[in-house]
């Protein structure tokens, strides 16, 4: 399955493209080389409306972000940032008291990083909210904020970024703003394969077709269920035992049991997705 052309092509940007591969996983690529894929303003905006699109296209199974070759993205345009007043240069969304301040981690598919160059600034917090990351030799992230008189602009690597390092290593990286290499990264933990000279992108495309083979249904209840845990524990429980029920009464929990009793791969539906919030 592969998603059609013709649905990806109202989506994309001069400098925001997407691009289909097999399994129902679309590359979703940052064209911006002359800036090492900085994103202004207006490509913020745009970036929303493609996730939107992306995320009720039941065609649609995984999502890889990429740059392109030797870039990921290095943050803010801060051409851009430095044109506009203090009071403008907050987005909407950081209003948002809810998962849904984060695009990617909101995104109900698998998302996975395929990081090829710098990805700094605003560029490793998107990055963060991947659920795979996978670097090349190029690769480099760095939280480089306290440079620029900030804390994490997107406010996801404080919460994340120790559950995926450990505390200490997290606060070193967000303190120190030191630079950490493809390599250095995935013996963190923080990546999950580097690829060394090759492509990264083939790889998580890999990566994005193995997590979408199961239950798309299930595959998004557990997603959300995993990252609603680490901003509100408390109600884990009530939202887990309410996912169950769903999963429980669903098509795809019907096609996993006959599957299994009849030794065949399963034939799962797409999901019947919500509307983007």
């Amino acid at each position: 399955m592969t998603v059609p052309t013709e649905t990806l092509a109202g989506l994309e940007t001069d400098t925001l493209t997407l691009e289909a591969r097999p399994a129902g996983v679309v590359v979703l690529r940052i064209e911006r080389p002359e800036r090492k894929g900085a994103l202004r303003y207006q490509d913020l905006d745009a970036l929303d409306a493609i996730l939107d699109g992306l995320a009720t296209e039941e065609s649609v199974r995984a999502l890889v972000l990429a740059g392109t070759p030797g870039a990921f993205c290095a943050g803010i345009d801060l051409s851009d940032l430095e044109s506009r007043s203090p009071e403008d240069r907050s987005r909407s969304e950081n209003t948002v008291m809810s998962l849904d301040r984060w695009r990617f981690l909101a995104f109900p598919k698998p998302v996975v990083a395929a990081v090829d160059g710098p990805a700094v600034g605003m560029g490793v917090e998107i990055s963060c909210q991947a659920d795979l990351r996978i670097a090349s030799a190029r690769a480099l992230f760095a939280w480089n904020f306290g440079d620029r008189g900030l804390v994490p602009d997107m406010g996801v690597s404080p919460l994340l970024l120790p559950t995926i390092v450990g505390l200490p290593t997290a606060l070193d990286l967000q303190l120190s703003g030191r630079r950490v290499s493809g390599k250095e990264a995935e013996a963190l933990g923080y990546v999950s394969t580097y690829v060394g000279d090759a492509d990264p992108v083939d790889t998580a495309v890999e990566a994005a077709s193995r997590l979408s083979a199961a239950s798309p249904s299930a595959a998004s209840r557990t997603k959300a269920l995993t990252y609603a845990a680490l901003l509100d524990p408390a109600g884990h429980l009530a939202r887990h035992d309410a996912a169950l029920r769903e999963c429980l009464a669903s098509d795809d929990h019907a096609e996993g049991v006959r599957a299994f009793l009849e030794k065949r791969t399963p034939a799962f539906r797409a999901p019947e997705v919500e509307e983007a919030r």
